[in-house]
């Protein structure tokens, strides 16, 4: 006859190895990132040229990064924004929950190249969505950057570049950019 307290003690062990298995395989983003610690932090910026202009960005790729975006960030310089990298193209839909300075969102297709520009406004929350469902990219830079530049559907964003900084944070280029 098994004890009371011996089958208590498989049922937590049988438990606590269910649940380090689930943690093994999480199956999403966060498994994109090898164990080890990133060459750069997540707020290091990223000099990327985009139409012909450098920009300094930030890479948001992992999940928790894109959904914090911007909030809370006060000002930024100029030539200065965020870039959402997407494991593959979609339909995108951005929002300004917490976020104290207007925008432009430009979405960019997998091949790097400017689909559309959207302005949005501090506080809306109201998602700015994507016409086309090919987008992988959305660069987010103060609102009438992309204008100001001359930056209009069509302009490029160096993805060799965007490669190496993924590279650089971490994440495998391939999972983004089918290692091309």
């Amino acid at each position: 006859m098994v004890s009371r307290r011996l089958l208590v003690q498989v049922s937590v062990f049988v438990v606590l190895a269910l649940l380090g298995l689930a943690g093994c395989d999480r199956g999403g983003e966060s498994a994109a990132r090898p164990a080890a610690v990133a060459a750069v932090p997540p707020d290091h910026r990223f000099t990327i040229d985009v139409g012909g202009h450098p920009v300094r960005m930030r890479l948001a790729v992992l999940e928790h990064e894109r959904n914090r975006g911007l909030m809370h960030v006060p000002s930024m310089p100029e030539d200065e924004g965020m870039l959402f990298v997407f494991p593959q193209p979609q339909r995108m839909s951005f929002y300004m929950r917490n976020t104290l300075i207007p925008l432009d969102i430009g979405y960019f297709t997998a091949d790097g190249v400017l689909q559309e520009v959207y302005p949005m406004y501090p506080g809306i929350e109201d998602g700015v969505l994507s016409g086309s469902s090919s987008i992988q990219l959305a660069l987010e830079m103060n609102q009438g950057w992309y204008i100001r530049h001359g930056v209009r559907p069509g302009a490029k964003i160096d993805l060799a570049a965007v490669r190496t900084a993924l590279e650089r944070r971490g994440f495998p280029t391939g999972r983004y950019f089918g290692g091309h």
